[in-house]
């Protein structure tokens, strides 16, 4: 839904760009790679980074794909385009001591919270992303029948429409069992879309959490606990999959864990393994 989303903002962009002044865009088939070349240009001239043009330039080989498939146009101008180079960048990763004092805090916000906030479901939403190592699109997509409480593994649809099973520890089984007494509490079994695991009211009725309100609630909890304003909710993906390494898990099992389609996705964390590995090395042995 996202990746949609973002393709069609892309496309629209580039169709703008293509009708100046509110000029009559062209049509398609009179579109060259010149044409797409120098939107690039001017994207990066806008200060665009190389992975947004990157972004932008498969959007629009995704279009015209679709336009040569559907006989508008006999060739994809977009992939006689060179993709920009990426610059491979690590994130920033917590430590497994600052991600667990992060939700130490959550814990302690929420046994002083009242019983009408929302607090044990905001818990939850970090449980989750750092213990299950999921995406945001993921969290949202959640649903109460999603969980085999007893088995303790859950549902999680990824990229692609594809489906796995990720196992979930006894943090999360704690605060799900306890969330989902207190929901029923304040939304009825019979009320539309109360599937949805995380809600919230809007209008009077029960609505799913969406990308946003997911990313807002990390941001504030990140800001207001840490004082770190650059965490979001791919930052606990990330901490959940470096962990793993570091404690000894199998890449083909993080792999598997975090619904990578290859497993060269998945090797960048041994490199930030690694680095962190030598930053220790380097801070406490005497020879270093």
């Amino acid at each position: 839904m996202h990746t949609i989303r973002n393709y069609s903002i892309d496309v629209d962009q580039f169709v703008l760009y293509c009708s100046p002044r509110g000029q009559a865009p062209p049509l398609p088939s009179e579109i060259d790679r010149l044409a797409i070349r120098a939107f690039v240009g001017e994207r990066f001239r806008g200060g665009a980074s190389s992975r947004t043009v990157a972004r932008k330039l498969a959007s629009l080989r995704a279009f015209f794909n679709f336009l040569v498939r559907e006989g508008s146009v006999q060739v994809n101008p977009a992939k006689l385009v060179a993709t920009p180079k990426i610059p491979k960048t690590l994130p920033s990763v917590p430590t497994a001591e600052e991600t667990n004092r992060l939700i130490d805090r959550l814990a302690e916000a929420e046994g002083q919270a009242d019983a009408a906030s929302n607090a044990l479901r905001d818990r939850l939403i970090f449980e989750l992303l750092y213990g299950c190592g999921l995406r945001i699109s993921e969290l949202e997509g959640l649903n109460v029948s999603d969980f085999d409480l007893g088995e303790r593994w859950v549902r999680v649809r990824g990229k692609g429409r594809k489906e796995r099973q990720n196992p979930y520890g006894k943090g999360v089984a704690e605060v799900l069992t306890r969330y989902l007494e207190t929901r029923g509490k304040f939304f009825a079994s019979g009320e539309p879309g109360i599937d949805a695991l995380l809600l919230h009211r809007w209008r009077g009725r029960p609505v799913r959490l969406t990308d946003r309100s997911l990313r807002r609630i990390v941001k504030k909890y990140a800001v207001a606990f840490t004082g770190d304003p650059s965490m979001h909710p791919h930052t606990l993906r990330h901490a959940f999959a470096t962990h793993l390494l570091g404690a000894g898990a199998d890449l083909r099992a993080i792999q598997e864990l975090l619904g990578h389609a290859s497993l060269s996705t998945t090797q960048k964390y041994t490199q930030l393994s690694l680095e962190r590995l030598m930053q220790v090395y380097d801070e406490t042995h005497p020879k270093a």
